[in-house]
């Protein structure tokens, strides 16, 4: 027989990246009484990597939980980009009910379809929250109405389609029922979730059923698993079974916490419908059940989206490794990967021929770039290559992933976006002028297609463009796409660079490197103007003789060098070419170093 917990409410904050899931939790975390009204709280409390400050995206869910008059309402802020959606697809197994954040002005965007898919699936009980009503664009009753229509195309059930809507400014913490009237505060929000988000439920007297959804790490307490008691009490000292699919040994519960605000509070037991940290468990892992010892009943397995994008990692083997990172053989690269896999169940490792590289593969580019740069900062060095597609065969048919592409842009830039979607094998299914001088496009494009896309159409559209993509499926493989169609400059001997040197380079194209900089055979130093590739002496330095002329101290006209990111770095190299990563930089190179050995590889492969 089912019961409830009537005092007690879970629900997650999911929406599309930047409509402000992260602020509005803030605003309700003050309002709530948890801080002190002089206490130094940062901004985005959620957002507590670094990694997420800076590009001001969530990564990482977490949860946090917020008293409001007798109740407690565990809320767990995911991730809005459609790389980290494995963590969406996680955490969505705790709780009951979601916030579903729309921007008044933008309206649903492609995350915001597969986060609100993933909730209908899971049976949540949704609630509407239109955030930034105040900005000078917000088209409410349209956005309203796309919302609705949203739920309808997701085949949502009558209950849920029925959802209760609010309108919410998150910056100034104040929600309201009508937005013709102004709010004071968040408290119609937090009546709204009370009323309409359902209490937990749990069959009573049944085995302990706890599913392991997030994983962290303190450096005190070790690893840290995070889930929510379905069914059962679990208590400090219980001996209980832990595993999956089978495989479970027998372990004690040493460390136990429950969540008030941001911080973790020791607790002794937990009852089902809490939100528990489980402390002091060696070898916990993600999907991991903890049952019952003498009527063990696990919970079936969490089940995560395949990911379709391949990177190789590989020792830095520059002349210039070792130099800046702590962590250069393949044996740390190699811990380090399967660490991630621990934690992340959307990357995937693979061991490849050769004994110091591994294959990587992700959900998308921002994903990897994102892995790539946490193990820089944490002191390693390596080599990545160019990001490709994973294909599979069914019934002897080539099959690739297929990307639902939105690109909202000013209308005097449509055509540049449909002759690049046309030259990557983009199918536009839909385009929405929204009578302002802005369009929205929508395109079906092999996910091939989109690598390096984003970094065109900035550059294109002048920053104009706002580019969302989101998986389509497994579809029939559309072709061959033209690849970068400039050369490259390549350094041929180890040295310094000269300023006398780069300006007679730099009409042949745009240099990677300043004067002064240390470079090495093989090393990319800037992208030739013409196809073809070009070896050359950016060491060289200007004859000295004992004849002075007037005109023989004249400075050089330098243009500014171009500095990529990570990003860019990764969108610019081609099959034959490396990014090489350490604490400090990020250079370009060719795969072979040597003139020659390139030559050999290039006559091999063709």
């Amino acid at each position: 027989m089912y019961k409830v917990r009537e005092k007690i409410r879970n629900l997650a904050i999911i929406a599309h990246v930047d409509h402000g899931k992260t602020t509005l939790v803030d605003a309700m975390l003050w309002q709530s009484g948890i801080f002190r009204e002089n206490q130094q709280v940062a901004e985005r409390a959620l957002d507590n990597l670094d990694l997420e400050r800076e590009k001001g995206i969530t990564i990482m869910a977490k949860n946090t939980a917020i008293p409001y008059k007798d109740y407690t309402i565990n809320i767990v802020d995911t991730p809005g980009h459609a790389d980290f959606g494995g963590e969406v697809q996680r955490i969505l197994k705790m709780v009951d009910g979601c916030l579903l954040l729309v921007d008044a002005s933008e309206g649903p965007l492609p995350q915001t379809r597969y986060v609100l898919s993933n909730a209908l699936e899971n049976g949540l009980s949704p609630i509407v929250v239109i955030n930034k009503i105040d900005r000078p664009d917000a088209r409410i009753e349209e956005v309203e109405n796309e919302v609705l229509e949203l739920f309808l195309n997701l085949e949502a059930t009558e209950e849920q389609c029925n959802f209760p809507l609010i309108y919410t400014v998150a910056k100034q913490g104040i929600a309201t029922y009508n937005p013709k009237q102004p709010g004071k505060n968040l408290v119609p929000l937090f009546d709204t979730i009370i009323e309409k988000v359902p209490p937990p439920k749990y069959i009573e007297n049944h085995p302990l059923q706890i599913q392991i959804t997030t994983l962290d790490y303190s450096d005190y307490l070790g690893r840290i698993g995070i889930g929510r008691v379905t069914n059962g009490i679990l208590n400090v000292g219980d001996w209980v079974y832990m595993g999956s699919n089978d495989n479970f040994t027998k372990t004690k519960i040493t460390q136990l916490f429950g969540f008030s605000g941001l911080k973790r509070v020791p607790i002794d037991s937990a009852e089902p419908g809490d939100i528990v940290a489980i402390a002091g468990v060696e070898g916990i892992k993600l999907g991991d059940t903890l049952t019952d010892i003498e009527n063990p009943k696990p919970l079936p397995p969490l089940k995560i989206d395949e990911p379709s994008l391949e990177m190789l990692f590989s020792i830095n083997s520059s002349p210039f490794s070792g130099r800046e990172g702590k962590f250069v053989t393949s044996r740390q690269i190699r811990d380090r990967l399967f660490k991630e896999i621990q934690g992340n169940p959307s990357i995937q490792v693979e061991e490849t021929e050769s004994s110091d590289t591994y294959k990587v593969i992700g959900r998308g580019e921002l994903q990897l770039a994102i892995l790539i740069e946490t193990m820089r900062r944490e002191g390693f060095e390596l080599s990545v290559s160019k990001p490709t597609v994973k294909t599979k065969k069914e019934n002897g048919e080539l099959l690739e992933p297929f990307e639902h592409l939105v690109i909202d842009c000013p209308e005097i830039h449509i055509g540049i976006i449909t002759q690049a979607m046309g030259i990557r094998k983009g199918k536009m299914i839909k385009m929405i002028n929204h009578s302002e001088g802005w369009v929205r496009l929508e395109f079906h494009i092999p996910m091939r297609g989109l690598i390096g896309l984003r970094n065109f159409l900035i550059i294109e559209t002048r920053g104009t463009a706002i580019i969302n993509h989101l998986f389509l499926g497994w579809l029939p493989y559309a072709g061959d796409i033209p690849q970068r169609t400039s050369g490259v400059l390549i350094a041929d001997r180890q040295g310094r660079s000269t300023a006398y040197a780069i300006e007679n380079l730099q009409e042949r194209g745009i240099m990677f490197v300043g004067p002064g900089e240390e470079v090495y055979s093989g090393m990319i130093v800037g992208e030739n103007s013409r196809t073809n590739d070009m070896w050359v002496n950016i060491t060289k330095e200007k004859k000295l003789t004992n004849m002075r002329a007037s005109t023989s101290e004249e400075s050089y006209q330098l243009h500014p060098h171009k500095v990529l990111s990570l990003e860019e770095a990764l969108e610019f190299i081609s099959e034959d070419e490396l990014v090489e990563i350490t604490p400090k930089s990020i250079r370009l190179r060719k795969k072979y170093l040597d003139p020659n050995s390139l030559w050999n590889a290039k006559k091999l492969n063709q």
